[in-house]
């Protein structure tokens, strides 16, 4: 049997996805060929036909995705700034929509005064995503990750190791409970940026089967109303930051203008602003420390 047309097996699996309810199905069909020919996505023009056996293995992982096994989990990997993190079962795979929240923590870190090596925290650090793509991003940062599940921080610490690997300045990882009150003491009125992309969807929500069936529930349900968790975090939040330090929290898009309103009640935050993500939705919300 000769070579294959790339394009007609894509299209057949494009149509194959778009039957089994996947959201983004020619984004994901191209993704998988380009991840399988170990080229970019951009590029796969360039690659007009493909030997049968490649053509199998592909129609194997387009299989997958159909039964709505998460894209990254197929590939591997999911992107944050300028760094690729491996991810998996038993990890939270990074979202596009945080992107948004770090590039803002980039343009705050660049604003800040030069006299002192910038001090970061990320809360619920999962697979090391936030923090890794600041320590890559700032390599005169000192950060520090906290994360409570065994399963997410064996992640985190593959991932704090390739980077490590790649030349980024070391990241702080911890095994610990960001409720917790005796939380990086050592720290308190020091930091200059706490980030988090906690546990916030209100329970009973009803999710899509690759976050329902494949992301750690610890990582996604934050009560009722999705705050619990972040309630429980701001106290430390507010011990650790330095006056003028600033947060940023991720949040469900139901409960912005709440998580706005239980940082500015607490009155040790100013400036607190609420921002959109992609699709204009409320996705999260910054404040400072007075």
């Amino acid at each position: 049997m000769g070579r294959v047309s790339l394009r007609s097996v894509i299209n057949e699996a494009v149509e194959q996805l778009q039957a089994a309810g996947v959201p983004s199905p020619r984004a994901d069909a191209e993704q998988l060929a380009a991840h399988l020919l170990g080229v970019e996505r951009t590029r796969l023009a360039l690659v007009p036909l493909v030997d049968p056996v490649l053509v199998a293995d592909y129609r194997a992982l387009v299989d997958r995705r159909a039964q709505r096994i998460p894209l990254q989990h197929l590939t591997g990997v999911a992107p944050m700034g300028e760094i690729d993190l491996a991810v998996g079962p038993g990890v939270f795979v990074p979202r596009p929509e945080t992107e948004l929240l770090f590039a803002w923590a980039l343009a705050y870190l660049e604003a800040l005064p030069h006299d002192h090596q910038p001090i970061v925290i990320d809360f619920c650090a999962g697979s090391g995503a936030l923090a890794l793509a600041v320590a890559h991003a700032r390599p005169d940062a000192q950060v520090h990750a906290i994360e409570i599940d065994p399963a997410a921080l064996q992640w985190a610490r593959r991932n704090a190791d390739d980077r490590i690997a790649d030349g980024d300045t070391p990241i702080t990882l911890y095994a610990d409970d960001v409720t917790d009150p005796d939380l990086l003491t050592e720290l308190n009125g020091r930091v200059d940026l706490l980030l988090s992309n906690p546990p916030y969807i209100p329970e009973g929500a009803v999710l899509d089967p690759e976050v329902a069936d494949h992301d750690p529930h610890l990582a996604l349900f934050g009560g009722p109303d999705g705050l619990d968790v972040v309630r429980r975090m701001v106290p430390n939040i507010t011990r650790l930051l330095r006056p003028s330090g600033a947060t940023a929290i991720e949040h469900d898009d139901t409960n912005g203008s709440a998580l706005a309103t239980l940082l500015a009640d607490t009155g040790d935050f100013a400036d607190v602003v609420e921002h959109p993500d992609l699709a204009g939705k409320p996705r999260f919300v910054v404040a400072t420390r007075t």
